[in-house]
C-alpha cells in the first residue's frame, strides 16, 4: 500500500470520482473517495491525506452556477481546514467542475499567496453549446506546476458547458508573468490556437486550459486527465497504433497524477 494519500471528493453530482481514483491508484496513491458531507461533520479530516482532488461532473446541479453552491459549502464549514491544509505543503488538483469549484472558493489562482480572492471565472462557452471532444494541450515548461513536469504537448477530453477562462487583463497578464498558466489550448502542431474554435472549444483568454497557483502545488484545468487512462482510451487509438504513434507506457493522464504521487516520494 501506498504511503501517499489522496482524497477524491464525491456526492451531489460529482460524477467522475470513481475514474479519478482509478487513476489516483494507477500511479501509486491509495485513493479514497469522501463524500463531501463526511468532511463536513468531521468523520473525515483533510489532514489525513497528501492529495486531494475537486473532480469532474455537476455539482449540485450547476445551480447559481458551476461550482458555485460547492465553493459557498466548502468554504463556510472548510474554509480555516483548506488553507491549514495549502499552508502544510499539500497537493490540490481541480478538474472540470472542480477547477470552476476552486476559482470560485479563491484557491486559484493564489497570486502571492492569497487564497481568499476570487480574481478568474469560468463563464458559458462562447460557442453557445456544450463540448464534448478531445483537445491538444501545450504545456509551459516554465511554470512551478507540480502536475506536469516533463509534459510538452498532450491530448486529453474537455466536456463542459461554463469552461472559458476569463480575467480583468491586469489579471491575465500577472499569471503570465508568473508563469501560471499551465496549459493552452493549441493546434495539433504545438501552435497557439489563438482563440480559434473548435481547438480552442470555449473562447478562453490566450487559450488557456489550466492554471496553478504561485507554488504551483494548486492545479487547476478543464481538461479531463483521469479520463485518459489507458491509450485505448483515444479515439483514434486504433490508428495512432497502426502508424506507431499510440502511447507507451502510462498515458499524459496518468503521468499528471504519477507527477503528484512522486511529489511526495
Amino acid at each position: 500500500m501506498s504511503n501517499v494519500q489522496a482524497l477524491v471528493l464525491a456526492g451531489y453530482g460529482q460524477n467522475c470520482d470513481h475514474e479519478t481514483a482509478y487513476a489516483l491508484e494507477l500511479a501509486g496513491a491509495t485513493a479514497q473517495r469522501v463524500h463531501i458531507n463526511a468532511l463536513i461533520d468531521g468523520s473525515v479530516r483533510l489532514d489525513g491525506f497528501q492529495i486531494v482532488v475537486f473532480g469532474g461532473g455537476f455539482s449540485w446541479g450547476d445551480d447559481h452556477g458551476a461550482g458555485v453552491v460547492q465553493a459557498v459549502r466548502m468554504k463556510t464549514h472548510l474554509g480555516d481546514q483548506l488553507l491549514a491544509y495549502i499552508a502544510g505543503g499539500n497537493l490540490v488538483l481541480g478538474i472540470c467542475n472542480g477547477f470552476q469549484c476552486l476559482v470560485n472558493l479563491g484557491l486559484l489562482p493564489g497570486i502571492a499567496g492569497d487564497y481568499s480572492s476570487r480574481k478568474v471565472a469560468l463563464i458559458g462557452n462562447d460557442c453557445g453549446q456544450f463540448r464534448d471532444q478531445w483537445v491538444n494541450l501545450a504545456v509551459n515548461s516554465d511554470s512551478p506546476c507540480v502536475f506536469t513536469r516533463g509534459l510538452d504537448q498532450f491530448e486529453l477530453p474537455v466536456r463542459h458547458g461554463e469552461g472559458k477562462f476569463y480575467a480583468e487583463a491586469a489579471v491575465v497578464d500577472q499569471l503570465v508573468a508568473d508563469q501560471q498558466v499551465v496549459v493552452r489550448y493549441a493546434a495539433p502542431d504545438g501552435r497557439p490556437a489563438d482563440g480559434a474554435y473548435p481547438l480552442n472549444p470555449n473562447g478562453s483568454l490566450l487559450d488557456i486550459a489550466g492554471i496553478c497557483d504561485s507554488t504551483g502545488r494548486i492545479f487547476g484545468l478543464m481538461p479531463h486527465p483521469e479520463a485518459y487512462n489507458h491509450p485505448t482510451n483515444h479515439p483514434d487509438f486504433t490508428r495512432l497504433k497502426a502508424r506507431g504513434r499510440a502511447d507507451n507506457g502510462p498515458t499524459p493522464g496518468i503521468q499528471m497524477f504519477i507527477n503528484a504521487v512522486g511529489y511526495f516520494n
